[in-house]
Parts: C-alpha cells; structure tokens; sequence
C-alpha cells in the first residue's frame, strides 16, 4: 500500500509549484504562490467492533473524504497468530503536532508514523489498556488499563510508562480538553467523572454522582459541561465540570429501549457537533441517532436518523458537516442524510467504533479528529 506521503507528493508538489499570475498597477505581472490545498482523510482501526474482523479485517483502514470516501489503503497493525483470534481495538488518537497515530487493544499500545505509515513502537502494559486520549502537544497519553485501577501516563514520544492515577473506577474512556489542562476519566464501575491535572498526575474533582455507572461521554469546549451516557438510561446526562454536580437526564421521546447487541447499554455513544449547537445521540436497539437542540436547556431532542446496524459511537469530522456512527455510514449533518457507507478494498461493509479524521496540508498532518465528538468552541 501507498504511504500518505506518497499518495500526497503529486498533489503537494503540483501545488507548490503553481503560481499565480497578478497584474500590479505598472502592469508588471507579480508571481504569487498558491497556498497548499488541505486534504482530508478518515482513520479507522479494526476491528473495532469487538474484535469482528468481517467488519473491515485488522489494520487501520484509510478512506479520501475528499473522493467520497475512497478506500486508500491498509496499513498493517498486530498480526494474529495462527488459531487465535485477533485483538479487538479499544481506542485511538492522533497527535497533528507530532505526527503520530495511536491504536490500543487489551494488550498493547501502539505509535504509528502518519507519514510513512511505520508501527514507531508496540508496547504491552501491566493491567493492559484501554480508550486513551493525547494531549494537545501530544507530548503525553492517558491510558486506562483494561477496565483496571489506573490510568497510565505515558511519554508519546517512547511508549514508556511516566506516572500512574488510580482511580480504582474500572479505567475505561478519556478526554483530554482542548487547552490541555485537564483530562477527564471515566469509569466502567463507577457513576463519578474524575477530572485529573496533567501537570501533577493526580485527580482534582469528581463529577456527579450521576444515575448509574458512566459509559461514553463528551465534553465542551470551554470545559464547563460533560454529557454523559449511563447504563440503562436511552438518553444522557449532564454534570457541571466546575462545581461537580450533575445537572440534568435527559431522555429519548417517541422510542423505547430494547435489546442492544453490544455493551448492554441503550445509548452507548454521544458526540456534540464541533459548534456545540447540536448533541448526537446514539440509540442501539432502534437503530437511530437522535439529534437535540444544544443551545437550549435543557436540550431539545429534534430528529431522529436512521441507520442500517445498531450504533455503539459516534463522532464528528472536524468541520462538522459529517457525522459518524459505528454503524460505517457517514451521514450530512445538514441534510441528516446517508451520503456514503464505507467499504474497504475487498468491498466489505465497514464498521468500527475507533475512527478519526486527519486532515494534511504541504504534505503534512496539519489537524487532527477525535474518537470522541468534543465541542471545539474555545474557552
């Protein structure tokens, strides 16, 4: 398969070499170079639903948003030894600044060059891990054991091991904020959001109690609000980052719950739009996403999508104008409409819980999406 550094040279290349011609007022013509065009492409680690490989096989799959969602290549992850089953993936991240994509599994942690496509380093971790999130500078990730009693700090550069948080909460999801100054934890065993300092390693706040144990969840830009899926509820709860307290439940009207195939959750996956006008809501037994009116609160539930699995995430390009569910569909946030579903090289309906965007520009990661549909509204 093509490395994205080879793929993007034509175009880069073609670019920066281009010159537009401006007539000045003597009538000279001045040469200006064009800017270079951003290109933009979707990441999605398989398998990552469980670890079902007839979802997509195992690698990190690479879609052209740019060509309707093209399938690019396959660059090659954890190989699976003869008679066993492949390693499901639990999470991944993306450092723009550094350069470097990330894929976790129950047993390892890995670095992966976005411009060569060469696995940096693998490494396995006592307690093993879990959904983790980068920083902002990407000089660090917090990841959670296996449903265990730590997070892990760790150097993003080298994969070594630099402080623990124990939390004791079953570590299982993390969001970094957007400024990097705190980093939010989240428990399979416990209803408490913990909010840790990056700076010293340690828990500064709990959030909640909410109404049962904390499963997905997102936060907003300005780091005041988390939105939070629990068990049992089809809908989702809101906590105040600030004063720890939990504020509202909100619940799907006009469905009911049902059966879920995966996670035992009715709304397993929650996403705000990167505008933070709109909430995302995911909805396994019906097969739907459910949209809400952000800007009032209590939130406003005001369509419902429907799609052609159950959906146990959903995230957001980082423009906005694209949503996507686990289900591999890619719906217009606009129109609300299924406007691609994605196949890989053999034509295989894809599907994956742990995907992003990553955008380059003059060949080079230039932005980077999130697993989880954070607002981007700054502070």
């Amino acid at each position: 398969m093509i490395p994205i550094r080879r793929l993007l040279r034509p175009l880069t290349t073609a670019v920066l070499g281009s010159l537009a011609v401006l007539t000045g007022g003597a009538g000279a013509p001045a040469m200006v170079p064009h800017a270079a065009a951003e290109r933009h492409f979707l990441y999605l680690a398989s398998p990552g639903i469980r670890n079902y490989v007839e979802y997509g096989g195992v690698g990190v799959l690479v879609f052209d948003r740019d060509a309707g969602y093209r399938f690019v290549r396959r660059i090659p992850t954890f190989a699976v030894p003869p008679g066993l089953a492949a390693e499901n993936v639990k999470g991944i991240a993306a450092s723009a600044t550094t350069g470097r994509l990330y894929v976790s599994t129950p047993k390892r942690l890995a670095a992966i060059d976005l411009l060569t496509d060469k696995m940096l380093w693998n490494r396995e971790y006592e307690f093993g891990c879990d959904r983790m999130a980068v920083s902002p500078d990407g000089r660090l990730l917090y990841v959670p054991s296996f449903e265990g009693p730590i997070w892990r700090v760790v150097d993003g550069a080298t994969g070594d091991s630099v402080a623990t948080v124990v939390t004791n909460s079953g570590a299982h999801n993390t969001v970094f904020d957007l400024d990097g100054t705190h980093v939010y934890l989240a428990g399979l065993r416990s209803p408490l959001l913990r909010v840790a300092d990056p700076r010293t390693h340690s828990v500064v706040r709990e959030v909640g109690p909410f109404g049962n144990v904390i499963r997905p969840f997102t936060v907003n830009g300005a780091g005041t609000l988390a939105f939070v899926n629990v068990n049992e509820l089809l809908g989702f709860e809101i906590g105040d980052l600030r004063t720890g307290q939990m504020l509202r439940r909100v619940e799907v009207g006009g469905f009911e719950k049902g059966t879920v195939k995966r996670h035992g959750c009715p709304s397993h996956g929650i996403a705000l739009t990167p505008d933070e006008t709109e909430i995302w809501l995911a909805d396994g037994a019906n097969r739907r996403l459910h949209v809400f009116d952000a800007t009032t609160m209590p939130p406003r539930q005001v369509a419902s999508i429907a799609l052609r699995d159950q959906p146990g995430w959903i995230t957001f390009s980082l423009d906005g104008r694209h949503a996507y569910p686990s289900t591999g569909e890619v719906v217009d946030t606009a129109s609300r409409q299924v406007v691609a579903t994605l196949r890989d090289e053999d034509g295989r309906a894809v599907q994956s819980e742990k995907l992003l965007e990553v955008v380059f520009a003059d060949g080079r990661p230039l932005r980077v999406g999130d697993q989880f549909g954070v607002g981007r509204k700054a502070r």
